[in-house]
């Protein structure tokens, strides 16, 4: 399949259901919570899909730093489920699936960036003489 849009990208399409599964997680914690450790699951879950997305619209080396905040975001998921579990609003069982979704996703990312700067490498020395 062709890619077309960065709805194409399985890495999306997984980062969404990792943000979607987080969501339910998030809005399970404590109300004392939920301007807390909530509020932040929420953001960083959503901004590994987000900044696929942003990236992709964007020349290649800003698209590879995108994807690096996004691998960052994805480190800070996998963190903040990990204390959600060690302050015992969660069971650890819970948050094994998603941690390791997490992780399958930062695998795909740190694959793409590395497709991309070979792609870029290619193109520049197809200009450089």
């Amino acid at each position: 399949m062709a890619i077309r849009s960065y709805e194409d990208l399985e890495v999306w399409q997984l980062a969404m259901r990792l943000a979607k599964d987080v969501e339910q997680i998030a809005a399970r914690l404590p109300i004392r919570e939920q301007y807390g450790l909530a509020s932040q699951l929420r953001r960083a879950s959503s901004s590994i899909p987000s900044n696929i997305a942003e990236g992709s619209a964007r020349p290649t080396l800003v698209y590879i730093n995108h994807l690096r905040m996004a691998l960052g975001s994805e480190g800070e998921v996998k963190t903040q489920l990990k204390l959600a579990a060690r302050m015992n609003f969660v069971k650890e069982s819970e948050i094994e699936p998603l941690l390791n979704l997490a992780s399958q996703i930062g695998r795909m990312l740190r694959g793409l960036i590395r497709s991309l700067k070979a792609h870029w490498a290619r193109q520049q020395m197809r200009r450089d003489p």
